[in-house]
């Protein structure tokens, strides 16, 4: 275990990344403190913006560090703007944060942190404009499973300099064994997760962090702009909800400590802005983009939600046949909810108070409505696949019954969904929702019950977690057309590639254009250019183009 990992340290060290014109270094463990984890920002206001970074501190003196860190208005600090020392230790698993404060806004800047003689790489970040912003241009992304490639997506995002923030919409890391959910080619250029077992207590969450940290693509998006990150379920485990996870069992110890140490962990080691006054679970907060749009930022995972329903166990059978009606009886329930009551009384408020002409909703999962279309005519099903041919029968013979796809998604909450919607058509301008989860990229024109318009939807790619392509065998292309047909709501699916969603937002419309990357498997890979959709403003509907 030990030579697997140092060979691959030698293997990126021998990379030296360099995007954007930041110099990335990866060092490992000696007598000197490190920086192996590279830096990052994240959380900006108007005025202030969290910088972070992490200290590998010396084998032979592991106590205390005392880290001096640096903000500038350029790359070679001769026009330094603020810093200050800060002490870290084996407490918070010597991460560091910083709340810069007195900043100016829509402003670019530059950190770094030291130990003694030691310097970290130089990170990029930005400030939240004030008002009279005329355009915004964001970098949505989700699902970077380590042991299924290379972050090549995060490398297009830090080459890009017209990002005002990225979005990250969860599944930043993932908490499976070695050799669960993996690729094996990925497993044979060395990507394998530490520790090897599945991660269940703090000590586990830190060094899967950890490992993560050391992918040059993540250090690239990190060093080139701030993140705005909410977590979704791999964060903790599997289909996660508030008291407990699919991926979850009493062998594993209780779920209140599995999932306390979880988020501990992520907020060690995500630039996330720490409240004192705030349960460290309620991650739900609010970013003004300078009176152009209001971000959200949810929770639809550890906080509130309900536990999910399954069609093999939550099914009714009326003379060994199901009962769609009874069954949705059960869906429909108004207890059953996906935010929780605080959370959603807190959005209902901000949406009221909003004055921009847009509200962007940053969350995990589709709030479109989906069922799965008829594919058995044309698909084969090998007998070694990862889909069987019964299981596509069994979600055919589902959506004959109108039911949805995916009890995981908002889809298994419609009572919920519909509370949201209701506060939207209330109080919104104009409604975008955000999502990650299902590895495609997605778009959507939402309606209520009623079908009325409620707003559009835009879901990102995966950074590698396998989509589609992987599981159904049929031809991508067809799956999306099949898909489309069906579902009234869905304007546009990939159902193949990687990738990432670029949101412009102006005072006339937003739109999302999807990128995608040729592999995760090589780091020699291309972009691509996927198609761009828009909703102008006073329109609830997308249009091509």
């Amino acid at each position: 275990m030990a030579s697997t990992a140092l060979t691959r340290r030698a293997a990126l060290q021998s990379m030296g990344l360099a995007a954007g014109g930041l110099l990335l270094p990866l060092q490992v463990l000696g007598s000197e403190p490190s920086f192996r984890h590279g830096v990052a920002s994240g959380d900006p206001l108007a005025d202030r913006v969290i910088l972070w970074t992490r200290v590998t501190p010396p084998a032979t003196d592991p106590g205390p560090v005392q880290v001096d860190w640096q903000l500038a208005l350029d790359n070679d600090f001769r026009r330094p703007v603020a810093g200050g020392r800060i002490t870290t230790d084996a407490s918070r698993d010597y991460t560091v944060k910083v709340d810069a404060a007195g900043l100016e806004p829509g402003a670019r800047y530059h950190y770094r942190f030291q130990v003694g003689d030691v310097q970290s790489p130089v990170g990029r970040t930005r400030t939240l404009p004030a008002d009279g912003v005329t355009a915004l241009t964001f970098a949505v992304v989700s699902c970077s499973n380590y042991p299924q490639g290379y972050f090549n997506v995060y490398h297009e995002i830090a080459r890009h300099d017209d990002i005002d923030a990225v979005l990250h919409l969860g599944d930043y890391l993932y908490e499976y064994e070695q050799g669960g959910y993996a690729d094996p080619h990925a497993l044979a250029f060395g990507h394998h997760v530490e520790p090897s077992h599945e991660i269940v207590n703090l000590a586990d969450y830190r060094a899967r962090h950890a490992v993560y940290k050391t992918e040059p693509g993540l250090q690239a998006i990190h060093a080139a702009h701030p993140m705005i990150a909410v977590w979704d379920d791999h964060e903790s485990a599997n289909d996660s909800w508030r008291h407990g996870a699919e991926n979850h069992d009493g062998s594993q110890g209780p779920w209140p400590e599995r999932k306390r140490a979880s988020v501990k962990a992520y907020r060690e080691w995500l630039p996330i802005r720490d409240e004192a006054d705030v349960d460290p679970l309620q991650i739900h907060r609010h970013f003004d983009f300078g009176g152009l749009a209001d971000l959200m930022m949810l929770d639809a995972r550890l906080i509130g939600r309900s536990e999910p329903l399954i069609y093999g166990d939550d099914m009714v059978y009326r003379d060994g046949k199901p009962d769609p009606a009874a069954f949705r009886s059960k869906l429909h329930d108004p207890a059953r909810t996906i935010l929780g009551v605080n959370q959603l009384k807190w959005l209902t408020q901000r949406l009221e108070a909003s004055r921009a002409p847009w509200q962007i909703l940053g969350q995990q999962v589709l709030m479109g409505r989906v069922r799965a279309p008829d594919l058995l005519d044309i698909a084969s099903f090998p007998e070694d696949g990862p889909f069987t041919r019964e299981a596509a029968e069994q979600i055919t013979a589902l959506a004959e019954l109108g039911l949805p796809l995916n009890l995981d998604a908002w889809d298994g909450y419609p009572a919920s969904r519909e509370r949201v919607y209701a506060a939207a058509r209330s109080h919104a301008s104009n409604l975008v929702a955000l999502a990650g989860d299902t590895h495609n990229a997605w778009a959507f024109n939402l309606e209520d019950e009623q079908g009325r318009g409620v707003g559009v939807e835009f879901a990102t790619p995966s950074v590698t977690s396998p989509g589609m392509e992987r599981f159904v065998p049929v031809p991508p292309g067809i799956v999306a057309e099949r898909f489309v047909d069906l579902n009234p709501e869905l304007v546009y699916l990939d159902a193949a590639r990687r990738g990432w969603l670029e949101l412009t937002v102006t005072p006339e419309a937003t739109s999302g254009r999807w990128h995608f990357v040729t592999t995760v498997l090589s780091r020699r890979y291309q972009p691509l250019i996927g198609p761009t959709y828009h909703m102008r403003v006073g329109e609830t509907s997308l249009t091509a183009g």
